[in-house]
């Protein structure tokens, strides 16, 4: 899974890369400026951002767009709200890590980074992610099927063009030259359950013999 790493110090980009590449971490995107993952990640072009970014490490404190104004940033894009993204600075005082959480932050790890935390949070965060994109597609697959079932039920309830009837047997023409019992027909394109009866003038007509029932 795709792991964009962001920060402004070569030696910290090499670190975070170094730790994850011999950890089977990948693909992996080592940037230097907030405004080149933001670009990476599509922010700001045509169409829907995510570019199969999963995850996203990110420094606070950078020349032009800080850590902060990029998660902002990252967070206002519907298509990736899902988007882990973990803070690694060396400021955890209080504040700091309030304003990161409130910026869009899902976790932070402290400077100087323990190879072991940074791999149990990136896999922890990638799992989320997994989660989160198969509860998606969940629902999307559900919402196509109920497209699929509401233009199905359409089309059984509404009679398009002409429908020819046998003025003697008052079968209907199907399907080619396939003539079908009207109640067959019915059943086929209606809702509802069709029930065979016989009305009071063909009983009389049919079955004069019987009595009329009450």
């Amino acid at each position: 899974m795709s792991i964009l790493i962001i920060d402004d110090f070569q030696e910290e980009r090499d670190l975070l890369h170094g730790i994850l590449h011999r950890a089977g971490f990948g693909p992996l995107l080592p940037v230097a400026t907030a405004q080149e993952g933001l670009t990476l990640l599509g922010i700001g072009k045509r169409g829907k951002p995510g570019n199969g970014i999963d995850l996203v490490l990110m420094d606070l404190e950078m020349p032009g767009i800080s850590g902060l104004e990029a998660c902002e940033k990252i967070r206002m894009e519907e298509q990736l709200q899902g988007l882990p993204i973990i803070i690694i600075t060396a400021h955890t005082a209080e504040k700091d890590i309030q304003a990161a959480y409130t910026a869009g932050a899902t976790d932070y790890i402290r400077k100087p980074v323990i190879p072991v935390e940074l791999l149990a949070r990136a896999a922890t965060a990638l799992s989320l992610k997994q989660e989160i994109d198969a509860r998606k597609l969940r629902e999307q697959e559900l919402l196509e099927r109920t497209k699929e079932l509401d233009h199905a039920f359409e089309q059984m309830t509404t009679l398009h063009g002409t429908v020819h009837i046998c003025a003697k047997c008052k079968r209907v023409k199907t399907d080619g030259s396939y003539w079908q019992r009207i109640e067959d027909y019915l059943r086929r394109l209606a809702r509802f359950t069709v029930k065979e009866a016989v009305c009071e003038s063909c009983m009389h007509q049919a079955y004069p013999h019987l009595k009329r029932m009450p």
